[in-house]
């Protein structure tokens, strides 16, 4: 069976196709992109402008048209936190329904860091031990941590990338006070969770998702994309310290010929980089570790999941003890009976 997972997210509406079988891992055979911009169209009153609307709606069209021509057979199509926060969320959904055919669903932040983290854990195995994942989307950054293949804690805070720099970096390059204002909003939003992380013990393992983490990392000097998602990148701490202030003195145009950086996403990756710094300082953290995989995988995994609940059943039974067994003389295989 082919799958589709569509990810209408504040910067594109991706598809990712993947031939499912169930044990086998989700390796796409194909991904789509369709621009949506959403990030340039949010009003003041929080709701996405008309113009904002009608790429998101054609963004999804597009998608979709290619979800069929690539033969997929199911499509899980979802909105993330620039529609599903949006105030005129149900009026987007229902637009995209009566253009397109198909009604996107909405996560809440703490079913997308579950399901993150779901990918991976699956994705670096038992062997990783206590896990801790750090993800920082558009409009929200999600942190999970867990030993197991559910996570013990699953949280979504409103400090993403795009919604700081709309909320706090009103000029480009920004001005010094603005960056300030920044890191102090960013510093005691993550305070209200530091507390409560660092009582759950240290991770042995630290992974970042999203592509704000993969681009710091790209800056910081890691591998390319083209050389494949086996490729060991990490990012330490110093490095997002180094180029925050790199960052600020350039323009979105100008950061956006930075290696790595994509031009749609150029603007909030100074955002981006100082959520990355005060969460990995306020959790001791000197290093993470770049997975390939995240939330779009996690749906995939959890739908492979159920395929595999259903298709194979072994026969267990309870052991339930017989009242006569209870009582009965038990022979041992040799001597006397006991």
């Amino acid at each position: 069976m082919r799958l589709g997972v569509l990810d209408i997210g504040s910067n594109s509406a991706q598809l990712q196709v993947v031939d499912v079988r169930a044990g086998a891992p989700p390796l796409p055979a194909h991904c789509v992109k369709e621009p949506t911009l959403l990030g340039e169209a949010i009003d003041a009153d929080g709701s996405i402008d008309q113009a904002g609307v009608e790429r998101a709606v054609r963004a999804v069209k597009d998608a979709v048209a290619a979800a069929y021509h690539h033969g997929v057979d199911q499509l899980y199509t979802f909105v993330t936190s620039a529609i599903r926060d949006a105030t005129n969320r149900e009026e987007i959904i229902d637009e995209i329904q009566r253009v397109v055919g198909i009604r996107p669903q909405y996560l809440s932040g703490q079913q997308e860091a579950r399901l993150t983290y779901v990918a991976a854990h699956r994705w670096y195995g038992w062997s990783a031990g206590r896990l801790l994942l750090l993800d920082i989307g558009g409009g929200s950054m999600e942190i999970a941590l867990g030993r197991d293949a559910e996570p013990e804690l699953a949280l979504s805070l409103p400090v993403g990338a795009g919604r700081l720099t709309r909320a706090f970096l009103h000029h480009d390059p920004p001005r010094r006070g603005q960056l300030k204002a920044l890191r102090r909003h960013v510093h005691d939003t993550l305070a209200e969770v530091v507390d409560r992380l660092r009582w759950e013990s240290v991770p042995q393992r630290v992974v970042a998702t999203s592509k704000t983490f993969k681009q710091l990392a790209r800056l910081a000097g890691a591998p390319p994309q083209r050389e494949g998602p086996f490729v060991r990148r990490t990012l330490h701490v110093s490095d997002v310290r180094e180029w925050i202030p790199r960052l600020a003195q350039l323009s979105a145009k100008q950061r956006g010929r930075l290696r790595g950086v994509s031009q749609p996403r150029a603007r909030q990756i100074l955002a981006g980089a100082v959520v990355a710094h005060s969460a990995m300082s306020a959790l001791g953290v000197e290093q993470v570790r770049i997975c390939p995989w995240a939330l779009r995988e996690g749906i995939m995994l959890q739908h492979l999941a159920t395929m595999a609940d259903a298709e194979v059943a072994l026969p267990l039974q309870p052991l339930v003890r017989l009242p006569e067994a209870a009582d009965a003389t038990v022979t041992p295989l040799h001597g006397d009976p006991v």
